[in-house]
């Protein structure tokens, strides 16, 4: 069975999680459901049923490999005027305030998705079956995957796993510490891998190697480097290849391939929302936003809202000969210029514009339905291997710095950044033989070249200290994190981060 399409089970809460009253997890007025633990968790279809519920949040984030990349060097948020897309400019432009759009959707829905995970949590002694503890890795690993983008996002946060919210709770929360966030991650992951299959009857659900890639990425932003080796080695000699061709990796029929270790799976089936009526759906709207505006002609490519452009930086950073290049970044004139017969017709957006497009994550004609624009089926490729092999030249190569106790291995570094430089170009006359803090330096950029607008570039310049040197208006000491969303501040009277009060 394929998990293209998650089963949109939302209503297995209690009524008293989303109130009337608005709070730090509180949703929309139409998820007021009636299902409780005292006539559900009957079965072993129910616990199925309510875990793949835990996935579908997963699906609302949408706008953090946006942010990933309008936040860094790699895109500017673009558009019609200043006012478009709001939310992305003030990222952009770091003018970036508490009641910021995006990012308070995306504290409620990581938040929705550990409410989800905290009532399996609750009901978990209800009832023995055939394939529970496997079902209950996936539902940590899901938790632990939230708790992650809200560090990555806005650092220490309220950190609960007993128990689902009460209405009363949501003013008696505090914020944990980074390290203490960060460890219930590495517990949840943890139990993720000891009860997890290494594959899963259903694509797109978890397994032992999505959790131990995940995991050691969570070492590798703490610096735990000896730690992130080690685990993320188990990955690297998994059951991975890298992909022929590069470009193949984001095509429909390259979801869920050889290289694919996790991706949030999108479907066209239900829409994510429509214009009178906010809500919650399965279609992947960032796609959306990557669109070149009002395209016509013949190409396979569809109309959108020309946000999310690569810039001029990024596309000068590929060399000579990298494959990579034409599939990250597609130049639209050229594109034009090149194949005339297709007829192709625009509209520039004006502001900011720089006449590129993000061609990994652009609409395709045919891959969306219901409310066109709102509800394309593009996975994204939230772990791919070639980032495995990246994070595991690094931690090789950064073993013994900082605080690490390891001993470095530039050999085996070397080895996993030109298996990802072999394939960008096709030979093996690219190999870099960097060794020490040149190495490194090379697997930094590497990462910007081979996850170029996918969501990745903002968090490592920030988590391996290169954003001031490389953004634009980023502030140390204020601009390593996002502002708590101001309602959740108002409400619980949270902690905000230093420099947006």
């Amino acid at each position: 069975m394929h998990m293209k399409k998650y089963t949109y089970i939302i209503g297995l809460f209690l009524v008293s999680t989303f109130g009337s009253c608005s709070k730090f997890v509180d949703y929309n007025p139409q998820e007021d459901y009636q299902i409780t633990a005292d006539n559900y968790f009957k079965t072993a279809e129910d616990y199925q049923k309510m875990a793949i519920g835990v996935y579908s949040p997963m699906q609302w984030l949408w706008s953090i490999p946006v942010i990933g990349e309008v936040a860094s060097d790699n895109s500017v948020s673009g558009g019609e005027n200043a006012t478009d897309n709001i939310a992305l400019q003030q990222i952009d432009d770091y003018q970036i305030v508490a009641n910021n759009g995006n990012l308070t959707e995306i504290w409620k829905a990581c938040y929705e998705g550990i409410n989800r995970a905290n009532y399996l949590e609750e009901n978990k002694a209800k009832l023995d079956f055939t394939g529970k503890t496997a079902l209950y890795g996936e539902v940590y690993f899901l938790r632990a995957y939230y708790y992650f983008e809200l560090v990555k996002m806005f650092g220490g946060v309220p950190l609960f796993t007993d128990k689902r919210l009460s209405v009363s709770d949501s003013k008696k929360f505090q914020r944990a510490t980074k390290a203490q966030v960060y460890n219930q991650i590495e517990i949840d992951l943890t139990e993720a891998i000891a009860a997890l299959p290494v594959s899963n009857s259903q694509q797109g659900r978890a397994t032992k190697y999505a959790a131990q890639a995940l995991l050691g990425k969570v070492y590798l932003y703490q610096d735990k480097f000896k730690e992130a080796a080690a685990m993320l080695e188990n990955v690297v000699t998994g059951p991975f290849s890298l992909v022929t061709n590069y470009g193949n990796i984001f095509l429909q029929a390259g979801e869920n391939g050889s290289e694919s270790v996790f991706e949030v799976q999108y479907s066209n089936a239900s829409p994510f929302y429509d214009w009178s009526n906010p809500g919650r759906g399965q279609g992947n709207l960032a796609v959306q936003i990557c669109g070149i505006r009002n395209l016509t002609g013949t190409s396979p490519y569809a109309s959108g809202w020309s946000t999310n452009l690569p810039t001029a930086n990024l596309a000068a950073a590929f060399a000579a000969g990298d494959t990579r290049k034409a599939v990250t970044v597609l130049d639209i004139e050229a594109y034009k210029t090149a194949n005339a017969g297709m007829n192709i017709t625009y509209t520039v957006a004006p502001y900011k514009n720089t006449g590129l497009y993000n061609q990994k994550y652009l609409p395709r004609v045919g891959q969306t339905s219901g409310q066109v624009e709102l509800n394309y089926l593009n996975n994204y490729r939230a772990i791919r291997y070639a980032d495995v092999l990246l994070m595991a030249a690094e931690a090789n190569n950064r073993m013994g710095t900082l605080n690490d106790t390891g001993t470095p291995n530039d050999a085996k570094a070397l080895q996993y950044l030109n298996r990802v430089r072999d394939r960008a170009f096709g030979d093996i006359l690219h190999r870099s033989t960097a060794t020490g803090t040149a190495l490194k330096t090379a697997i930094w950029d590497e990462r910007r070249l081979e996850l170029g607008m996918e969501g990745h570039r903002f968090f490592d310049l920030v988590r391996t200290g290169q954003a001031a040197s490389k953004i634009t208006g980023w502030i140390a000491n204020k601009n390593e994190v996002f502002p708590i969303p101001q309602a959740e501040v108002d409400i619980s009277g949270l902690t905000q981060n230093p420099g947006y009060n």
